[in-house]
């Protein structure tokens, strides 16, 4: 299973862990089994169309998903999964 990083604001969905796991051989399938595992934290990833909200960033091994295949990146069980809220803010 893919291991996935889960940022501070996110955490109260997965009783505070900063990592948990999900089984799935692509991005997209991963962040829905988290959700499964985790219920409330899809509704904060994706949006009414299924696709990854813009002001969440999601990584596979360090890439940018939206330089990879997006949600269809493959994975495999030694993959890390980052989900890395914008940060808005400035003068």
């Amino acid at each position: 299973m893919a291991t996935i990083r889960i940022p501070t604001p996110l955490r109260s969905y997965t009783q505070n862990k900063d990592e948990v796991t999900a089984p799935g051989s692509t991005v997209g399938e991963v962040l829905q089994n988290l959700d499964k595992a985790y219920p409330g934290i899809g509704a904060r990833l994706f949006d009414e169309k299924g696709a990854v909200r813009r002001y969440v960033n999601v990584f596979h091994n360090d890439e940018d998903i939206r330089f990879l295949q997006e949600l269809a990146t493959p994975v495999s069980d030694n993959d890390r999964i980052s989900i890395i809220p914008a940060i808005a803010g400035g003068r």
